[in-house]
């Protein structure tokens, strides 16, 4: 995941990227069989548990710097989640920018239940998404939250009806982000992720350093030109 999202962050044909699983579920949540793995691992013969904490604190945060890539990436991300969305499910798609799903989806912060503390950045990223309070009680309880909850609480920004009004919908979506200014795009998605561990005033500064520097660029002269003429602007790639 990593890999493939630093590529299209490089490629200056990508502009906007869609996230979405490709067999009945978005995300079924962890290998029961590599957490086995990992709980049976914990105990080196040397028994320096010590030792074993700090392997395992390399591997936690191995993955989730799989997931934080999401949010290092420049271009949006969206996630298009149908089915299930449990666990590490729901780590990957509150580090998504924007969150559309079907109906028939389901979201579970299934950690709770498996006697783990969710740790690939769910209870760090979801309680700015859904507030605290409704955070709270979805960590603590695992219950399962079907689309149209999850678009009452913000988790998701849109409910559609199938698979493929889902696909459609945000493929016109992305088409409709991507015909904008890369720079505004790309600045907006920083600012935002910026501003959220910020006060309102940092991130008024943070802001006015960032257009300082990138707002007096040919996408404004562009922007400003095609507005005037009743056309659609045509930008250059980043």
């Amino acid at each position: 995941l990593p890999l493939a999202l630093s590529s299209l962050d490089r490629n200056p044909d990508a502009l906007v990227v869609v996230l979405s699983g490709s067999g009945h579920h978005f995300c079924s949540g962890i290998d029961l069989a590599a957490l086995d793995s990992i709980a049976s691992g914990s105990s080196p013969p040397s028994g320096d548990r010590g030792r074993a904490g700090e392997r395992l604190r390399r591997h936690i945060k191995y993955l989730q710097d799989a997931v934080t890539a999401i949010e290092r990436c420049r271009k949006p991300v969206i996630a298009a989640v149908h089915g299930a969305c449990v666990g590490g499910g729901v780590d990957i798609a509150t580090a998504c920018d924007v969150r559309y799903c079907t109906e028939d989806a389901f979201f579970s912060v299934k950690e709770v239940d498996l006697a783990i503390t969710a740790d690939l950045g769910t209870l760090q990223r979801l309680p700015s998404i859904v507030g605290y309070g409704n955070a709270t009680e979805l960590a603590l309880t695992g219950r399962r939250v079907s689309g149209s909850e999850a678009k009452e609480l913000g988790l998701v920004s849109r409910v559609f009806g199938s698979k493929r009004e889902l696909d459609d919908g945000v493929r016109v979506i992305a088409e409709e982000i991507a015909s904008k200014s890369p720079m505004a795009v790309t600045g907006t998605k920083a600012v935002l992720l910026k501003s959220r561990d910020m006060s309102v005033d940092q991130g008024l500064d943070y802001v006015a350093t960032w257009n300082s520097a990138m707002l007096l660029s040919d996408d404004l002269t562009e922007a400003i030109s095609a507005h005037a003429q009743k056309r659609k602007p045509v930008f250059a790639k980043l």
